[in-house]
């Protein structure tokens, strides 16, 4: 294995194997700063019953620099940017693709999950299956090497779950080395037997003519085997998110809530959760100076607090810089894997304003590379919910305090409106709702974890906000976007405590309560309808987005 990794070549690398080897040949005593060695545990052995996988080679848990140097010598597309962070190109698809989403639908499954309309589970049969996943592991049996990642998912020591994957790539290895929870020497000597294991073929195709296949792509889930499989995409998300929709099933069989969330912690230890779907503001909220972060994307919440699920941050990097987010700038160094993104070909600076291969560019990299991360990424209770909706029709308030009922209702619709060009230019919004906030990754119906929601924020006693991060004084094209000095007013209002002792007003329609003044912030701006010119058009607009709101409820 290790003369695999490293070669052999000038004598460098302490512990070289080819170096052993020559000291016994001339019988010379072994050199005295051996208890110095950083000692590797050895590759597991994997049985056949273990996932019936017979390499010649085992990469197993390489270090970053190790997989550096896989990544640039045998994967083409693999460069060293100005910072020090490896960028790679993930192929064909640049994102997931949720239509080729695969869950194994055997007797427990067709009871446990959410099936047919509004669920993102689409069903495959055991035997289609397994047909997949004999493709995925002859593929990698014949490779030459393969990369083993064994890791762990959640902070919380008492509901750890062991993940090994299996990949052909060291960008893939290098991203999960990132993205999970790393495990020490002493935790993997001792690992045993995985939980959940991903097998990664996802250079290789699967066979459109097999039942339940609509291209070439098929990321298999089985949860009675705890298996996953990948066929025909290289994209390195879809392995990050396919765990994250096994926690959305295992966990809450423990009773414990998974979230699609960021979360921060203050100074006297007061936790918030920020909810909100893509291009809310939940990563750059939750990223804040004055507290802890967490984490940015996916949460825990049991008896014990909350804990991150991840053991780093995956950052959009569009338009990336170092004035708007510093923190992700200054976390793209050495270890930091950026995909599809485009770089000077002499000085490899990279231009985070070029979307020439996608505008999904992404920068994962291992959570410690942001400085004010809590490590262990675990917290007390959470005494604020914080829900982020981008409403870019402009009637929703900047904030406002939710009851109970209204903070389920809200976290089942899971409300933004995105802004999509039409053929003519002209850009009108669309509602979009995403149960949960994230409806892609959920197991269970909504209800369920909404329900286990109100009941933890029941009883450790926390608010819950709705944040508008959209448009005020009309919709989009009309108005303008609430700045983001003022939504940062809000957000530290809300940590203070100030807003619990605010003076509140009732909203029509949707019945919010809505402080009547925030310091630093406009007051005028507090009820949307101050903001219109056209009081006809307002009262008009919020019905609509009233409508829409029930209309995604039946």
């Amino acid at each position: 294995l290790a003369s695999l990794t490293r070669e052999t070549g000038p004598k460098v690398v302490k512990g070289d194997p080819a170096r052993k080897g020559e000291a016994a040949a001339k019988g010379a005593p072994p050199t005295p700063q051996a208890h110095h060695q950083h000692h590797h545990p050895a590759a597991p052995t994997i049985a056949v019953s273990d996932s019936s996988l017979k390499f010649t080679h085992v990469l197993y848990n390489l270090s970053p620099a190790e997989l550096y140097e896989q990544a640039i010598k045998y994967e083409k597309g693999s460069f060293i940017t100005s910072t020090g962070a490896l960028a790679t190109l993930s192929g064909a698809k640049t994102g997931r693709s949720p239509r080729d989403k695969r869950v194994v639908k055997d007797e427990a499954a067709a009871q446990e999950l959410w099936w047919g309309k509004g669920s993102p589970n689409i069903e495959m049969d055991e035997h289609t299956f397994l047909t997949n996943r004999e493709r995925a592991v002859d593929y990698l049996n014949s490779l030459d090497k393969v990369f083993v990642n064994d890791q762990f998912l959640n902070w919380d020591p008492e509901n750890r779950i062991k993940v090994r994957i299996i990949s052909a790539r060291a960008y893939h290895s290098l991203f999960m080395h990132n993205m999970c929870i790393r495990p020490t020497d002493e935790e993997l000597e001792s690992f045993g037997t995985p939980d959940f294991t991903i097998y990664n073929a996802g250079q290789f195709p699967c066979n459109r003519y097999t039942h339940y296949m609509t291209s070439s792509t098929s990321v298999d889930i089985n949860l009675a085997r705890r298996e996953m499989v990948i066929l025909g995409t290289q994209y390195a998300g879809e392995m990050k998110k396919g765990l994250f929709g096994v926690m959305h099933y295992l966990m809450p069989k423990r009773g414990i809530l998974s979230l699609h969330s960021g979360c921060n912690m203050g100074k006297d230890g007061d936790v918030s959760l920020f909810f909100g779907l893509s291009g809310t503001g939940k990563t750059t909220l939750s990223t804040d100076h004055n507290r802890l972060l967490i984490g940015d994307d996916e949460h825990c919440w049991s008896d014990n607090g909350v804990s991150n699920i991840e053991g780093g941050c995956y950052a959009k990097c569009i338009d990336l810089s170092q004035e708007k987010e510093p923190d992700i700038w200054n976390a793209i160094k050495f270890g930091t894997v950026l995909e599809n993104v485009v770089f000077d070909e002499h000085t490899r600076e990279v231009d985070y304003a070029d979307k020439s291969v996608t505008e999904n560019t992404r920068a994962a990299y291992p959570i410690e590379h942001i400085p004010n991360a809590k490590i262990p990424c675990v917290g007390p209770h959470p005494k604020n919910v914080i829900l982020l909706a981008c409403d870019a029709f402009g009637v929703l308030p900047p904030v406002s305090k939710l009851n109970l009922a209204q903070t389920m209702y809200h976290f089942i619709s899971g409300y933004t409106a995105l802004v999509a060009g039409t053929e003519d230019g002209i850009k009108e919004p669309q509602a979009t709702f995403s149960a949960c906030f994230g409806a892609a990754f959920i197991m269970l119906h909504p209800t369920k974890y909404a329900a286990t929601l109100a009941e933890k924020m029941q009883k450790y006693g926390a608010t819950g906000w709705l944040v508008n991060t959209g448009w005020s004084g009309g919709r989009y094209g009309v108005g303008k976007r609430i700045r983001l000095p003022y939504t940062r007013k809000i957000i530290d209002a809300i940590h203070s405590g100030e807003l619990l002792t605010a003076n509140y007003q009732k909203t029509e329609v949707f019945g919010m309560e809505i402080p009547t003044e925030i310091k630093g912030v406009p007051s005028e701006i507090l009820d949307p309808i101050n903001t219109w010119t056209d009081k006809a058009a307002y009262k008009e607009t919020l019905l609509r987005l009233a409508g829409l709101f029930k209309k995604n409820f039946e």
